[in-house]
């Protein structure tokens, strides 16, 4: 441990975001970064803690101390092998993880002020891939092979490990390129694509073969594999099917997320079907990162203005969460940065039918509530408060979450991993569940001889 009192003389400074005026007009990374002086100072406020609750709050279980310390001495290189022990891609993680270890911290619960860990694990990754610590490894073969339906971060992270094990790795996905939810869910603003492709080439020069553009039947998987991994996500978008449902304007978050990420990857798309917010009053149905996202995206596609709407109560204003005491993850108010960019914000509304004009929507008809507790327990009871009101729109984004996906009766060699295996949930759980699914793969595999 390098300085065991920094954090009593350095206290937490993030790199923070790039000024709204300037962001809004492009789909840059809104991320700042740190000089490196000052990101190895956030590094030795780290205090290498007895029991380390950041290591118990990662589902990957990256082990922040032994990192931190690395990147305090100077010692990027084995900051970085440290990190990727546990973290297949830091890089993405570094980027769109809430990090949850820094909720867990120490520092966290005495000052909150807890060790910048996110902003540290990205740094030290574009330090690894700027100083060529990044090596491509030609792992020996073990002659047996494995198809991973999915390209998205379980599937990634499961192919990684797999291929690193010896195996002989095919990667299927549907869309035209990988990356899954990583490429096709979160905006450039957040998540700069060059940084999954040059990932993609380090995969690709290890062994890993990507087949795009093939949607494989879950029913009837290719043949010639010796197992495989199910990482095909959360495909199908909880609907809202109230009047009005059919108006034109009215979209899924992903059928505006995804198709302008393709736009800036330079696809060309048919003006009818271009789900654009130029000049509109866009609401967005949905209080999560993806309703944020939507509402970052509308900002720089030049909207009019952007409401949100949820339907459960406003969050606690924090940063201590009772119901969820550290160092457990606090359900407490999150402002992004798409929310500081414009935005009204509502909770605890409950939209009960869309309007329309000449067959295109117009607003939405939505209703106050509150929440009463059952008396018979379980979920609680909603009750109207007041009288409707229609709020303008002509766009409707619903951003709802997703349906856990219902996969077909599995052979003893198929492993699911992800979303697809638990229903949507964090990009670094996916992550997990992918390295779990590839040991469990690896295991039966080594059982059979």
């Amino acid at each position: 441990m390098g300085d065991p009192k920094a954090f009593l003389t350095i206290h937490r400074k993030e790199a923070g975001y790039r000024p709204v005026h300037d962001r809004i007009h492009d789909f840059g990374e809104v991320e700042q970064t740190l000089n490196s002086n000052d990101r190895r100072q956030q590094a030795s406020r780290c205090m290498d803690c007895g029991v380390p609750f950041c290591h118990w709050a990662c589902p990957l279980g990256n082990r922040p101390p032994e990192w931190n310390d690395a990147l305090y001495r100077g010692d990027w290189e084995l900051a970085y092998r440290l990190l990727n022990s546990t973290n297949d891609f830091p890089e993405f993680t570094g980027r769109v993880c809430p990090a949850l270890c820094e909720k867990a911290c120490v520092l966290n619960l005495v000052e909150h002020e807890p060790t910048t860990n996110r902003e540290d694990e990205a740094a030290i990754t574009e330090h690894a891939f700027q100083e060529n610590y990044v090596r491509i490894h030609n792992p020996e073969r073990n002659g047996k092979s494995i198809a991973v339906i999915g390209s998205g971060p379980a599937g990634l992270t499961a192919a990684n490990r797999l291929n690193l094990m010896g195996y002989a790795v095919t990667v299927f996905d549907k869309n035209e390129d990988a990356g899954g939810l990583l490429r096709y869910g979160i905006p450039n603003f957040k998540l700069n694509k060059a940084v999954i492709d040059r990932r993609l080439d380090v995969l690709r020069a290890e062994g890993i073969d990507f087949k795009l553009g093939k949607r494989i039947d879950l029913a009837c998987l290719p043949g010639g594999f010796d197992a495989y991994i199910i990482a095909t996500g959360t495909p199908d978008a909880r609907d809202l099917a109230i009047p009005g449902r059919d108006l034109k304007g009215i979209h899924f978050a992903l059928d505006l997320l995804a198709q302008q990420n393709r736009v800036l990857a330079g696809a060309e798309i048919q003006r009818e079907e271009l789900v654009n917010a130029k000049g509109k009053d866009v609401l967005v149905i949905g209080g999560g990162d993806t309703g944020s996202d939507c509402i970052g995206t509308a900002h720089r596609q030049g909207c009019r203005s952007v409401t949100q709407i949820e339907i459960m109560p406003k969050p606690a204003p924090g940063p201590d969460d009772p119901q969820h005491p550290w160092p457990e993850w606090p359900r407490t108010l999150k402002t992004t940065s798409s929310h500081e960019e414009g935005c009204e914000r509502r909770w605890n509304i409950n939209t009960l039918r869309f309007v329309g004009k000449d067959g295109k929507v117009a607003g939405a008809e939505v209703q106050e509530i509150t929440w009463k507790p059952n008396p018979k327990g379980g979920r609680p009871i909603m009750e109207a408060i007041g009288k409707p009101q229609v709020i303008k729109a002509d766009m409707v984004l619903l951003a709802m979450g997703f349906l856990k996906p219902q996969l077909p009766q599995l052979a003893p060699n198929v492993f699911a991993a992800g979303d697809a295996a638990t229903g949507a949930s964090l990009v670094v759980r996916a992550m997990a569940s992918g390295r779990d699914a590839a040991m469990h793969a690896a295991k039966f595999l080594s059982a059979e001889h």
